[in-house]
């Protein structure tokens, strides 16, 4: 397979750039800053969507769609959240195009199209969602609504990055209405806990349980939670985030419920997302210099078999003894594919399946047909074996469980290698410049602070950790007093 080889210790980003590019996943398209995501990409997408979107289900969410469009004088009126996206809206001001009189065979706006008023394309759906609860809620007996959807946004980024930033990008957006305080904090956090859970349990990535401070909040929150993951460089990505919106967007568009004491009371809200940035996370958490790295749950593909053979015997061979344990394991539930292309060589099958990250692959040909076995290959560690044919799904399946298992564990521990606890700004300025990871730090809790530290280093506080230990100590910069320590990086 013709892979250009970057070494993730040569350029850590070009070696992303290729990677994606190379593995079939995204390519840039001619809207500048959006992508086109491909087939095998997608796929990946889709496999996320699956069992994020039971899990959501399952917590007593249900689907439904929401306008792309926002009318300006929606978006604007809860302020905050307006001044936080201004800078990243693109916004409609025509709905026609003419032939342009001053260049022959070109269009321009049609001055009598212009729109009476502007159209925001959605960075977030609040706006259009909360003008929408408003007609939905009148009474306790319509609490709480619980809706996710599945869509598109725009954020008019100036520098992008395949999956992890671009201009449009696919998401889910969950916007949940509740009658009490209570209830809706207990949303925001179960949500981050499912975004926990599917990070580690499906992606094979640990991550960070945290709140974000004042500077890093959700534009309209009252509290931002978020999960942070370490990539392999040792920066951290922000996966997933939850919001407590408290009664903001409730009084800003005039939302209020009769309670069941008669009272008219604001109505108490969240909202949480992720996005197609979780595929950048799966990159560049387990990927190597050959290519993809796939937890199982997650692959399109579960296990590929390369039959080898010269003959058209050989490969009915080949197809016969692999028959009956492929259907097994599709049987199973795994995606499975016989590989028997006349147009490649085995050694361009391997390669091209190893560099889209596939979890297992067989290898059978003749001499191992009179052997009665198999060569079995784990993309994971790159190790191969002589296994018989005999057994050989229940092999695979419990195989497919180990891979998943031993990336998390994998991820884990280099986490860890690069965690430190710092007491002074000299081993706060290594950890970031020199060893590169994530800094637990004592810092005073003020916003001159966190911004200072930023100037500095570029590092930034990725979350205050929610299990984090009450700790007294001095902050690394100011030597103020600190009640705990918060974890900082850089990040992408």
């Amino acid at each position: 397979m013709a892979f250009e080889k970057v070494k993730r210790s040569d350029n850590y980003s070009e070696w992303y750039n290729n990677l994606v590019k190379q593995a079939d996943l995204a390519e840039h398209s001619a809207v500048k800053g959006c992508m086109v995501i491909k087939p095998y990409g997608y796929a990946i997408w889709e496999n996320m969507q699956k069992e994020l979107d039971r899990m959501f289900k399952e917590t007593g969410h249900t689907n439904a769609y929401f306008p792309l469009f926002v009318p300006k004088s929606l978006f604007e009126k809860e302020e905050k959240n307006a001044e936080g996206f201004a800078k990243e809206c693109a916004v409609v001001t025509h709905y026609r195009l003419k032939a342009d009189p001053d260049k022959p065979g070109a269009l321009m706006a049609d001055p009598d199209s212009r729109l009476e008023e502007e159209l925001v394309v959605r960075p977030t759906s609040e706006a259009i969602i909360w003008n929408t609860y408003k007609d939905w809620i009148q009474s306790y007996r319509d609490l709480p609504i619980l809706i996710n959807q599945w869509a598109n946004v725009v954020r008019w980024e100036m520098r992008t990055r395949l999956f992890l930033r671009t201009a449009e990008f696919l998401w889910q957006e969950g916007h949940t209405a509740h009658s009490t305080k209570e209830e809706a904090w207990a949303e925001t956090r179960q949500m981050l806990d499912v975004y926990a859970h599917f990070a580690e349990h499906f992606m094979a990535v640990p991550v960070i349980r945290g709140m974000k401070t004042p500077n890093e909040r959700f534009a309209g929150a009252d509290e931002t939670l978020c999960i942070e993951g370490m990539m392999q460089d040792g920066k951290a990505l922000q996966m997933g985030t939850s919001h407590f919106l408290g009664q903001n967007f409730a009084k800003a568009f005039d939302v209020k419920f009769q309670s069941k004491e008669g009272k008219l009371e604001h109505v108490w809200a969240t909202s949480w997302g992720v996005s197609t940035r979780l595929m950048g996370a799966l990159i560049m958490t387990h990927s190597d210099d050959e290519g993809l790295v796939l937890p199982p749950r997650l692959a399109p593909i579960h296990v590929v078999a390369v039959p080898i053979y010269k003959t058209e015997e050989e490969l009915q061979a080949a197809s016969d003894a692999l028959d009956p344990i492929l259907a097994s394991l599709k049987k199973a539930g795994l995606n499975v594919k016989f590989d028997n292309r006349d147009t490649h060589k085995p050694g361009f099958k391997f390669a091209e399946w190893e560099l889209k990250g596939v979890p297992v692959r067989l290898a059978v040909g003749p001499r191992d047909l009179a052997n009665g076995t198999v060569e079995l290959a784990r993309r994971d560690t790159k190790t191969k074996e002589i296994v018989p044919l005999e057994g050989l799904s229940e092999r695979i399946q419990a195989l497919l469980d180990e891979i998943q298992e031993n990336l998390f564990r994998r991820a884990l521990d280099l986490r860890a290698a690069k965690s430190f606890e710092v007491n002074s700004w000299e081993e706060f300025e290594e950890v970031i410049n020199v060893k590169e990871g994530f800094a637990w730090a004592h810092w005073d809790g003020t916003s001159e602070t966190e911004e200072k530290i930023k100037e500095l280093t570029k590092a930034t506080i990725r979350c205050i950790p929610l299990e984090a230990k009450e700790e007294t100590g001095t902050c690394v910069l100011t030597g103020a007093p600190s009640k705990g320590r918060v974890v900082f990086a850089k990040a992408y």
